[in-house]
This record gives structure tokens, sequence and C-alpha cells, in this order.
């Protein structure tokens, strides 16, 4: 499987997911040789900026930012460029590979998409990172702009099967989806699109998002798994076990040999104990938590990347950062206003 690089069966992949005819640590053992094949020992780090925070018209029911939702989060438009810049070297200085922007909201105006563009050309201008940038709905036009602007890799998650996808939204459908990650293909956008685990889907669900974004060839996959923030509209996560979520990332992994799996949004809580076994099928992870939730202290996650025998992918040594990271606990919850806006007021 791992050499000829074939899809798994339905049949097969039910199987691995339900437990009862594969072992767990044969499975971790079979997505890790996978892994290393394409990705030796190296995890690559993002740090996601939530450059604009709630105000969006969209009722995505799992969404913290969503009109559905009555979260308590730090609402605000998009941040000064100055902020932008600053979280850009922050995220450099802490061994970030990727830098990531993301718009809450339907999709950018054509202002928006120029001022974009030029805030891409600065940041790689200045820092050695790669950008991604999470703009929502866009169209080739859009797309072109900010590849010719150097954007490295646009992110649109398709987050569920095309079965549920109205399970968890309204406002817009699954194809709405799939055309903008086809506008960006289209003008040879690198993509990364990724999912949400626990929302109420099945087996079989989980399988359709593993071989869909395998049939579009997407180089970056995050999988989440669903974090129930008071005041959004879905209530609970569903299903999540250690060893199930484990086997989700494993699915994934060998369903997308070559292409880059987070272990994402809510390892900290699903995982549990179990979360470092997750670098066996995973080869990335997000620094400073996620959109509004907080994850694991930089200095755990950099930790646990080096007691797992793992390297990263930076400019920066992997010690050399432990050495400046002061071990403050992470911790569940919704961020406040200093850590959505560090460099608030600064520029």
């Amino acid at each position: 499987m791992i050499e000829r690089d074939e899809p798994l069966s339905l049949t097969d992949a039910l199987a691995l997911l339900d437990g009862g005819s594969v072992e767990l640590l044969r499975l971790l053992d079979l997505a890790y040789r996978s892994r290393k094949k394409y990705f030796s020992n190296k995890v690559t780090l993002h740090v996601l900026n939530n450059v604009q925070n709630g105000l969006c018209p969209e009722d995505c029911r799992y969404c913290a930012q969503s009109s559905a939702s009555s979260a308590a989060i730090e609402a605000y438009p998009m941040k000064p460029d100055e902020e932008i810049l600053a979280e850009a070297a922050a995220a450099h200085q802490n061994g970030a590979g990727r830098y990531c922007m993301v718009f809450a909201g339907t999709g950018p105006s054509e202002d928006r998409v120029r001022h974009l563009a030029g805030l891409i050309r600065e940041i790689k201008r200045r820092y050695a990172i790669e950008v991604c940038v999470s703009p929502g709905v866009i169209n080739a036009a859009q797309a072109r702009a900010l590849k010719e602007a150097g954007l490295d890799r646009l992110n649109h998650n398709l987050n569920t099967s095309e079965r549920y996808y109205g399970h968890i939204c309204g406002s817009h459908t699954y194809a709405d989806r799939l055309a903008t990650l086809a506008a960006a293909q289209s003008v040879g956008l690198d993509v990364c699109s990724g999912v949400i685990i626990g929302m109420g889907e099945g087996p079989e669900d989980v399988y359709a998002m593993a071989k869909k974004v395998r049939d579009l060839n997407v180089r970056s996959i995050p999988v989440n798994f669903f974090i129930p923030i008071p005041g959004v509209a879905l209530k609970e996560a569903r299903g999540l076990t250690p060893e199930y979520c484990l086997r989700v990332l494993c699915l994934f992994r060998l369903m997308n040999p070559r292409s880059e799996i987070r272990m994402a949004a809510g390892r900290e809580i699903h995982l549990r104990s179990l979360q470092p076994l997750g670098l066996y099928p995973a080869n990335s992870l997000f620094l400073q938590g996620y959109l509004n939730a907080r994850g694991s202290s930089d200095a755990a996650t950099l930790r646990m990347i080096r007691d797992m025998g793992f390297a990263i992918e930076s400019e920066v040594p992997l010690d050399g950062l432990l050495d400046n990271k002061d071990d403050l606990p992470g911790g569940n919850g919704l961020k406040d206003q200093e850590e959505l806006r560090p460099f608030q007021g600064r520029g």
C-alpha cells in the first residue's frame, strides 16, 4: 500500500476506524512508515493570525464567529497592517515555517484583495516564511492576484462530507467550497483544505473526506477535532475518543501519503495523553492555539516534538526555541484580547 500509493477501499477504511481488526500500534506503525517516506522526521509549525474576528454573516453551526453563534468572542474588523506584520515577524522568530492569515466573512472585496496582495509582498520581502491565506470564497481572478503577490498557499476547508454538509451549514453549499478550491488551483496555487471531526458525521463521511482531499490533490490537510465552545450552535463533540482520533489521523495519512497532515484544533482536548502518538501519522502542528480557542503552550508543543525524536522545519533550531520559551501552561477556553492581538497599538 505504501509503495504503490493506492487509496484504501471503503471496507478497509471502516475496518481501520472501527478498531476491531487492526490494532492501534500496528496502524500507527503503518502510518509512520508512510509519513517517514515522504517527510522524514520533520514537523512543520504553523501560526494562525485571526486577522478579522467575528462579524460573519454565514451560519456555520460549528463556528464561534458565525451569525448562528452567541459565543463571547472578541470581535474586530481587519487588523492594521502594523499588527499583521508584527505577528508575521513573531511567527518567523518562533520557528514557524508558515504564517496563516484568516479572515471571517463570506469572501473579500476587490479592495480587500488588493490590500492583501500588498501585505503578502511585504511579508515575503521581510521574512523567510511561507504565507497562507484563508480569505473565504474567491474567484480565479482574485486567486491570480494573490498568487502574483507571492502567496504560497490558499486555505479553504471542506469541513465535512458532501452528504453531511447540510447538517452544519445552510448559508452556502459544499459545491461553493469546491468552487473556491478549483479557482485557486486553476491559477497554480497550492491549496490547504481541512476537515472537522466529531460534528455527528459517521465513519463513511470520514472516509469520504479523506478520499475527496486525495482526489483534489490537496497538499495540506488540517484535521481538526471539534471544540464545543459555549454559545456555538453545535453543542457537543460526538464520538471522539483518543484512540478514534489517532485512527482518523492514520486514515488521512494512508489515503494522502504525500500531503502534509496537520494534527490541528482540539488535539489537546480529545487526544489527551495519547497526543504525542499523533506525530506518527501527522507531520504538522499549530503553535499559539487556534482562531478563538487556546491550545498548548508553545513550550509544551515544542517539547513534545523533541521528546518524540522529531525535528522542525525552521531556520531556528528546536533546542534554541525551547531555551527561549517560558513554560507557561496552556489551557482550554477562549482567547482574550491580548492573545488575539498581542501587538495592538505597538505599531
